[in-house]
């Protein structure tokens, strides 16, 4: 088995110095805004494909009503 260390080290450096050169978020910082527009269309069509919309108000209603709204 071949040592993949040095390698990855070399592809981690290499990731960095493309963020640094080009302006590029570090990996694994998303706004939370971005993340939410990328899950909406997924929990839509979940909910859609599995009827659990009374189930999300249900949860909605219970979550606002411990928030105090």
């Amino acid at each position: 088995m071949a040592d993949t260390a040095p390698r990855t080290m070399l592809r981690t450096q290499g990731r960095k110095a493309y963020a640094a050169a080009f302006g590029a978020p570090r990996p694994g910082r998303r706004h939370p805004l971005v993340a939410t527009a990328m899950v909406l269309p997924l929990a839509a069509l979940l909910v859609v494909v599995f009827g659990g919309w009374d189930a999300v108000v249900t949860q909605a209603s219970s979550v606002g009503v411990m928030l105090g709204r």
